[in-house]
Formats: C-alpha cells, structure tokens, sequence
C-alpha cells in the first residue's frame, strides 16, 4: 500500500439503503482529499461520475491503494476474494449485523478513513486458506479463503460418509453433513457453531470440525497449519456434496473425488482504528461480561 492513497476501492452491495448511505458520503470525502474512487462495473451506481473509475472486479487488486468494504462481514470476505493475490490492505465499514471483521462503525467512519489514507490505521496481517478439489476425471478447482472452507451434503436428509486425513495419515472416518476447515480467523464463524474453539487470530493453527456428526465421540480438533488436509468422500448411494469457499461455492464432490486444504502463501491485511482490542470484540459480540463483574 502506498501512500498517501491515491485510489481507493468501494465494495458492498449499494442497493442497500444502509450503504448506499454511507457510499455516498465515502465517495464525497474521498474526493475532497483527492483521492480517485473506484467502483466496479459489475456495481450499479447511479451517482455523479466526476472522480469515479469504473473498472471490472477482476482489476480492483491489481489498481487500488486500498479497498474499503461496506456492510457485513460477507461484504469483506467477498472483497477480500478481490484482493487476497495483490497485498491490497482491507477496512471494513459495519452496516450488518455481527461485524466481527467490519469493526469502524458508521459514526466513527470518516476520521478512521482519513487514518487510513495517512497510514495511521494498525495493520493485521492474516493467513489465507488455500482449498483445491481434485476430481477423478483430471479436473481441478482452485480458491483462497479467509474464514473456512466447507464440505457439506448437497441433497438434504442425506448423510455423508468421509474421511480425513492429515499429510497423508488416516485420521478418522466420518457420518454426518459435512466438514469445517477453519482458519483462526473463521473460528468464530461456522466453525463455532459445530462446538469448535475460538483461536486467536495470529496462532499458527487451523481448526478441523464436523458438521453434525453422526457419531458424538466425532469432535472438533485443532492441527497444525503446516498440515495439508484431505477429504475423501465414501461410497453411499447418491452420494453428493459441495464445497464453499466463504460461502462461495467451489465445486461439486462425488466419490472419487478430493478436496485438500492447506495454509496459503497469501494472507490478507485487514486494518483497524487505533485500540482495537481482539478481547474486547469477543464481549462485544459475543456478549461476554454481561453480569455485575463486568469491567
């Protein structure tokens, strides 16, 4: 990132009333501090374009000084898909609703991004998730994600059976609807809901956990984030699964196929306003210290 920043990127869905709000103001006082503001062409926006540059998605990381994504933590995983091969840092402006990674609130929005342009903003680097599914017929789809990535039955009522392994060692088979892969960063989300641990961001760790296993000795585990994680889908009749990168989906896996995950060379700088706090997000959040001993 360069600086002063001289383009910046918007990302969000601006049919929203909520960030179509804080767009519109965004774009304004990016361009009274002379910075060029740059909205995808796949974007609908209808606002003057004096100062706009419209650009295909595909472009933004390779163009942009920074990328600031407006709305939900889904609005900053996809931005991040955006990014996650240019090094372009991410701010992320909470107009949803946990906003785990969008922490500048809409009234603190302005003297975050003037922090920002200035490179006053507390940089945090984290590793990316590279997921590839190998097919039986020679086929190969790649993606990086930020959060997890996810194997989960695709017909509905209808168990699968798997199983894991780690480098190459038999670890376990499995009954249910499905797997988490998790990095630190995606421990508080899917993960958390299958009963896997909160990781603190920067651990070198990833976190394996089934999706309602049939079995209940079948816990979630943590491993290290030097392993290489394989899933193998087992005969069963009709047996068919998906695979979600970030909740964008990756591709189909039938019996025969692969998916093996791994640690990414790249990572994503996620940037927060001065005091963030890891600790005090989870209270917030997740509604910790609620009683008379709260600090």
């Amino acid at each position: 990132m360069g600086f002063p920043v001289r383009l910046c990127a918007l990302v969000g869905r601006f049919s929203d009333p909520r960030v179509a709000e804080s767009v519109s103001g965004l774009i304004a006082h990016l361009l009274s501090r002379q910075v060029e503001v740059i909205i995808s062409t796949e974007t609908t926006y209808s606002g003057d374009p004096t100062g706009i540059v419209r650009m295909p998605e595909a472009d933004i990381g390779k163009a942009a000084d920074l990328v600031i994504a407006i709305g939900g933590d889904g609005t900053l995983l996809y931005a991040a898909r955006l990014v996650a091969r240019d090094n372009v840092p991410l701010l992320g402006v909470n107009r949803g609703r946990l906003g785990f990674l969008t922490d500048v609130m809409p009234t603190n929005m302005f003297p975050c991004i003037d922090a920002a342009l200035e490179g006053r903003l507390t940089p945090d680097k984290r590793p990316l998730l590279a997921a590839c599914v190998y097919y039986a017929d020679g086929r190969v789809s790649e993606a990086l994600a930020l959060n997890d990535v996810v194997m989960q039955k695709l017909v509905t009522g209808r168990m699968l059976d798997f199983e894991t392994l780690l480098g190459g060692a038999y670890v376990n088979t499995h009954a249910g609807d499905g797997i988490v892969i998790a990095s630190p960063t995606g421990s508080t989300a899917y993960a958390l809901s299958c009963g896997g641990p909160i990781i603190e961001p920067h651990l070198d760790v990833l976190v394996v956990a089934p999706i309602c296993p049939h079995t209940l000795s079948d816990r979630p585990i943590v491993v290290s984030a030097r392993s290489r994680i394989e899933v193998r889908l087992l005969e069963r009749p009709d047996t068919r699964a998906q695979v979600t990168c970030d909740g964008t989906v990756l591709g189909e896996l039938e019996p025969g196929d692969r998916l093996c995950v791994e640690a990414a060379s790249e990572s994503i700088t996620l940037l927060h306003p001065a005091g963030h706090d890891y600790y005090k997000l989870l209270r917030s959040k997740l509604h910790w210290g609620r009683g008379s001993f709260e600090r």
